[in-house]
């Protein structure tokens, strides 16, 4: 019988080899600890996340093959999106509204009676938020929400951890800003951790765990200030649709 590690009296820093992760189910790796901040940039910096429904204890994976897209095959829109952007007078922002991005990606979804995405996990992310490591992308029709994404910045890998979509194409064009963004700051590899259909028909391919370790090892070392978020200027979708790769303003 195979035992699953139990983390509740491990350092937050310490996770097993991820090379240990189950088979059945894939990629679980170990269960319990906590939410605090070290544990969850620990976790993240070692290709290790949270993913579990209320109720349940915490459950850590690391899949393996991981689902990731590059961010230089996913800078430039194709034609419907272009035509989404030009038309649909949104504009995109980062940073501004991390809360209302992950409420929205917290509510349940068509045929689905809950989310994983509980209020235990909604404010363990905005403390990393608050520490400069939790970052969104938000998409607007005026005042409202329309799409976005959020996820954990760990050097120059991210972890895109859930979208929204309010309108259609909403997470699209979140999507596309924020591979434009990490392209012009030099981060190849957006991590979107488990592969479903969805996120291979918008580009993301499936990478073997062994490798993308090898990549994350090399990219959390690669430290990015995280002021640079902040210093992104707002835009709008027509000024999307005509950017050169670069976004950062």
């Amino acid at each position: 019988m195979i035992r699953l590690p139990l983390l509740d009296h491990w350092p937050p820093q310490r996770f097993p080899d991820p090379s240990q992760a189950l088979a059945d189910p894939p990629g679980l790796l170990a269960f319990g600890g906590d939410l605090s901040p070290e544990r969850l940039r620990a976790a993240y910096a070692q290709g290790v996340f949270p993913w579990f429904n209320e109720g349940e204890p915490i459950l850590w994976w690391s899949p393996d093959p991981r689902c990731v897209f590059r961010t230089e095959r996913l800078r430039q829109p194709n034609r419907s999106l272009r035509r989404l952007l030009l038309r649909c007078g949104w504009h995109v922002t980062v940073d501004r509204d991390f809360a209302g991005v992950m409420q929205c990606c917290a509510a349940p979804r068509n045929g689905q009676p809950g989310t994983w995405i509980s209020d235990e996990m909604i404010q363990a992310y905005a403390t990393l938020h608050a520490r400069g490591d939790a970052h969104s992308v938000e998409v607007w029709d005026g005042d409202r929400l329309v799409g976005g994404i959020y996820g954990v910045a760990s050097g120059r890998l991210f972890s895109g951890e859930s979208m929204f979509s309010r309108q259609s194409g909403g997470s699209k064009v979140a999507l596309l800003a924020l591979a434009r963004l990490l392209h012009a700051w030099g981060c190849p590899l957006l991590d979107a951790q488990v592969s479903n259909p969805h996120l291979l028909g918008l580009g993301a391919e499936e990478m073997p765990r062994v490798e993308f370790i090898a990549a994350l090892h090399q990219l959390v070392l690669q430290r990015m200030d995280p002021a640079a978020w902040r210093e992104v200027s707002p835009l709008t979708a027509t000024e999307l649709a005509r950017l050169s790769p670069a976004l950062a303003g």
